[in-house]
C-alpha cells in the first residue's frame, strides 16, 4: 500500500500538481484523502524522500524539493514525469544524455561483444523489422535493441542507465503518429549499428549510433516546431 500511495503522490509531484517548494497536505489530510492508515502515509513519504522528491521538516511540514534535487534517473521518477503530456524539452534533454553514452557503448560493444551478445542485438533488430506496423511491439523491440547494445558493452554501471532509453522511446512514440515507412527507415539505421558491432568496427559503431540518436532528436525538434 505504501508503494502504491507513493506512486500516486509521486505522479502529482512530477506532473506539477504539487509545485517545487510547496507543502503537500499533512499526514491527517493524506489519511483522509486516500483512505489509508498513517503507517501507509509514512511509508509513502519515506519512499519519496528517498527519491529526492520530498523533505520533511519538523514544525514546517513536508515540502516538495527542487527538480534538480530529484533522483531523475530513477525509473519511477522518469515514469511519473512521463505520465503527463509528453514534454519535448524533457525528451530532448534525455536524448542529449543518450548522445553522451550510447555511441561510446556501441564502440565498446564492437570491441567486447560475445557471439551471444551479437545474437541478442540481431534478434531485437529482427523483431523491430517484423513489428514496423505495431507501435507498441516496435517500441519494445527498439528498447530491447539498445539494452542489448549496452549489455554487450560489458559495463554494469552503463547498463544501469537503460531506463533512460525506454523512457525517451516511450515519449517519442507519444509525440509521433505511427508511420510504417518511417519505422522501416529507423530499422535501417539500427541495422547499420548492428553491422558495425558485428564487424568489430568500434569507430563505425560509435558514428552509426550517434547518427541514429541525432536523427531521433531532429524528428522531435521538427514535431515540436510543427506543433507550435
Amino acid at each position: 500500500m505504501g508503494s502504491e500511495l507513493a506512486h500516486q503522490i509521486g505522479r502529482c509531484i512530477a506532473t506539477g500538481h504539487y509545485a517545487p517548494g510547496s507543502l503537500i497536505e499533512d499526514e491527517s489530510a493524506l489519511v483522509s484523502r486516500y483512505g489509508v492508515s498513517r503507517t501507509v502515509v509514512r511509508d509513502a513519504v519515506k519512499v519519496l524522500v528517498g527519491k529526492g522528491l520530498l523533505e520533511v521538516r519538523r514544525g514546517i511540514g513536508t515540502r516538495v524539493k527542487p527538480r534538480e534535487q530529484w533522483a531523475l534517473f530513477d525509473l519511477d521518477v522518469l515514469a511519473w514525469q512521463l505520465s503527463a503530456q509528453a514534454d519535448p524539452t524533457m525528451l530532448l534533454q534525455l536524448m542529449e544524455i543518450r548522445q553522451l553514452f550510447e555511441p561510446q557503448a556501441a564502440a565498446w560493444a564492437a570491441k567486447r561483444a560475445t557471439a551471444s551478445d551479437i545474437a541478442e542485438i540481431l534478434s531485437a533488430l529482427e523483431a523491430m523489422s517484423a513489428d514496423v506496423a505495431n507501435m507498441e511491439l516496435f517500441l519494445k523491440a527498439d528498447a530491447r535493441f539498445h539494452r542489448a547494445v549496452l549489455r554487450a558493452a560489458h559495463n554494469e554501471y552503463l547498463f544501469a542507465l537503460s531506463g533512460i532509453i525506454y523512457s525517451s522511446l516511450l515519449s517519442i512514440i507519444r509525440l509521433h503518429n505511427p508511420d510504417v515507412g518511417n519505422n522501416r527507415r529507423i530499422v535501417s539505421f539500427h541495422r547499420d549499428v548492428h553491422d558495425a558491432i558485428a564487424a568489430g568496427n568500434e569507430v563505425d559503431a560509435s558514428l552509426k549510433m550517434a547518427f541514429l540518436i541525432e536523427d531521433a532528436s531532429s524528428r522531435i525538434k521538427a514535431s515540436t516546431a510543427l506543433a507550435s
